[in-house]
């Protein structure tokens, strides 16, 4: 049996075919930038070398399938995603998950909100009880026939999100921040309740992808029920519940690899691409099917300029599994 398993996120940066429009701020890619972007992508892809693999910006599954093709690794991996556009019919940014372990079943995207949740009624958006990027929830069954939940997201970035007519001063630019972070904070308390519910099975759950924010933020902080009640003597519920920063519980850790980041935005480094997983991969839970043996960002393309690279790192966890721990 495959002794440690690896999962990756990888956030692409605007995958869509050439010549297609996806911003009115933003050309299309030319043949050859398109042709430059999947191939670099492709080999970042092999480097990874990551059983399962989450995207974000994925604006045609069409281009990912190319893509992969262009690898040596994942020619005949599963692809489960799904592709969105506007009412204007141009794409929209989605996520997908590719696989070279089984998967269970379908992928399944996830549009709306949980009941009961939706943005505050001051924050003017035209989709209250939505996600902005449905986030993926597909079933993936391990080695030695474990069955585990997957979920991709990309939450609501901090762009700040002005309302038509509002002017640029410091109070429109503060209220624009606002209503991003309103967005992220309700994207991130509907996937709490969504993570929860796929809690309810007992199967292990590993969440990743962009959160647009720091593993200590409020709304990272959310998705993971960090300060769940105490549990009763004896029982530990609040594992149960909780989700855990796997760079946090690895078992190897090296001050240098906290360091790492995935992003560079006017000039301050953050890692805001993240890998979460429940107590099943937590050395101290007694359910534990395996550990976090360490967590890997490869971002050095960031410091390089590529036109045809991402803008984000790729963060890369390996685990192993349960009686193969050394």
């Amino acid at each position: 049996m495959q002794q440690e398993i690896r999962f990756a996120t990888f956030n692409v940066c605007n995958l869509a075919p050439a010549g297609a429009k996806l911003y009115d701020n933003l050309d299309p890619l030319s043949p050859a930038q398109y042709e430059a972007k999947a191939e670099w992508t492709a080999r970042q892809i092999d480097l990874l070398d990551a059983d399962v693999i989450g995207f974000q910006e994925i604006f045609s599954q069409a281009a990912l399938r190319d893509v992969l093709s262009r690898t040596r690794r994942y020619r005949d991996a599963a692809l489960a995603g799904y592709d969105a556009t506007d009412i204007a019919g141009r794409m929209l940014p989605t996520v997908a998950l590719v696989s070279r372990l089984p998967l269970a079943g379908p992928g399944v995207a996830h549009a709306d909100f949980p009941a009961g949740i939706s943005l505050s009624a001051d924050a003017s958006d035209d989709n209250p009880c939505r996600f902005a990027r449905a986030p993926l929830h597909v079933p993936v069954m391990l080695p030695g026939g474990q069955l585990t939940d997957v979920v991709v997201l990309h939450l609501k970035s901090r762009r700040p999100d002005y309302r038509h007519g509002e002017g640029s001063d410091a109070l429109a630019y503060a209220l624009a921040n606002l209503r991003s972070l309103q967005r992220r904070g309700a994207e991130a308390v509907a996937l709490r309740v969504l993570v929860s519910e796929l809690g309810r099975s007992g199967r292990p759950r590993i969440v990743l992808g962009d959160f647009n924010d720091i593993a200590n933020a409020v709304t990272t902080s959310i998705v993971m029920g960090a300060g769940a009640p105490c549990a009763p003597q004896g029982v530990r519920p609040e594992m149960r519940e909780r989700l855990y920063d796997a760079n946090a519980i690895a078992l190897r850790q090296d001050a240098a690899r906290h360091a790492g980041y995935t992003n560079i935005h006017d000039s301050a480094y953050m890692t805001i691409d993240h890998i979460l997983v429940s107590e099943h991969f937590h050395p101290a839970s007694p359910r534990a099917i395996g550990a976090v043996l360490d967590v890997n960002y490869l971002n050095d393309h960031l410091l390089l300029g590529l036109p045809q690279a991402s803008d984000h790192g790729q963060v890369l966890m390996r685990v192993k599994l349960l009686g193969n721990i050394d």
